[in-house]
């Protein structure tokens, strides 16, 4: 792989793809449908994942620190600053990365290799602006609501051990999510997971709009999409923590 090769040809198609759509109402007509397919259909998943997270990370928390010298606000604040700062943005997007990006690598990939992008160009259609850009725009605008879903989620998890388990108060935990809450993490989670969201999206189009060969090719294009875009996720996680919380 050849990276400055691959980088020149993503910007390339990105420069395709944010262009002024030919047709407005098409983009209108497709931009709901992704909404649903790639936002709304990811919430079992997110809550699921959420639930018990923050279920197991609450209990975790309480029995490694059980010393009774320590306040008992702490396990909530961690299970809560953990949630907001990381789990909720950079691992939920980790997690997207193979359930979205797979999608979208797999579906302009298969229409590649059906020669039904071939056939968009022959009509003069800007292929990459109409099949990328409603994606890209709908998981970036869904996204933070799939981060606050979480959040709460996360938080509902962790009550539920001072409901069926004896080792935390609900009491003490929700003291613990209430103690020293900074709302700017929220605001930088939220502009993590949208930033992370674009780089999903726009990453997996890449991979499928570029295959060739037959369906092997499509997986292997998917595969790459969820492998690369993991990987730049966890570069700009560094990146943005520097910028921000510096």
């Amino acid at each position: 792989m050849n990276i400055f090769q691959d980088t020149g040809k993503y910007i390339l198609l990105m420069k395709r793809v944010f262009v002024k759509p030919d047709r407005w109402k098409m983009f209108f007509r497709q931009f709901p449908k992704e909404l649903e397919k790639l936002g709304l259909q990811s919430l079992p998943i997110v809550a699921i994942i959420s639930i018990f997270i923050g279920f197991i990370m609450t209990m975790q928390t309480k029995l490694n620190t059980s010393n009774p010298l320590l306040p008992v606000y702490t396990t909530g604040l961690v299970t809560r600053d953990t949630l907001l700062l990381e789990f909720s943005s950079t691992i939920l997007c980790l997690i997207l990365a193979g359930k979205v990006g797979s999608n979208i690598a797999s579906e302009i990939g298969t229409m590649r290799i059906t020669e039904q992008i071939d056939a968009l160009e022959i009509m003069g259609v800007n292929s990459a602006n109409y099949l990328i850009l409603p994606k890209i725009v709908a998981f970036v605008v869904m996204m933070p609501f799939l981060v606050i879903f979480s959040m709460g989620l996360g938080l509902v998890g962790g009550y539920f051990v001072g409901i069926l388990t004896n080792i935390l108060t609900t009491g003490d935990y929700l003291i613990g999510i209430q103690y020293a809450f900074i709302p700017f993490y929220v605001f930088y989670s939220l502009i993590k997971s949208m930033f992370f969201a674009f780089i999903i999206s726009s990453v997996a189009a890449y991979y499928g709009y570029y295959s060739y060969g037959g369906a092997l090719d499509v997986g292997k294009s998917s595969t790459n999409a969820v492998v690369n875009g993991s990987i730049l996720i966890l570069f700009f996680n560094i990146l943005i923590t520097k910028i921000m919380l510096n």
